[in-house]
């Protein structure tokens, strides 16, 4: 299982590779972090957003996770660059099973 392989970045790192300064990184741990509104206030111009969503969720899933991180991965093969806050991920790979929670196991990331 790719999940299984993975190691998580500290959130420290991610922010610094995102330009947010420590003093805008709320922490919850090593990998969890809330961002300060005063982040925005950089005097760079804004940055664009892209919003997947979806009214109503199918049992058998939507893969709004899967567009979301092909997309985010698609837009960093280009140069952009890119950060992808997934509100509420699969959960299915988190207890180590295969269509619980992860799009009815049609999709495999």
């Amino acid at each position: 299982m790719a999940s299984a392989a993975a190691t998580a970045r500290p959130i420290d790192e991610v922010a610094r590779d995102l330009g947010i300064s420590p003093q805008h990184v709320i922490r919850y741990g090593d990998d969890k972090a809330k961002i300060r509104l005063a982040a925005l206030d950089t005097g760079r111009a804004p940055g664009r957003l892209i919003l997947v969503s979806a009214i109503t969720p199918t049992g058998a899933g939507e893969g709004k996770t899967t567009t979301s991180i092909g997309l985010a991965q698609g837009l960093a093969q280009l140069g952009e660059r890119v950060c992808l806050a997934l509100r509420e991920p699969s959960l299915g790979p988190t207890f180590g099973m295969k269509g619980g929670a992860t799009g009815g196991g049609r999709a495999v990331l």
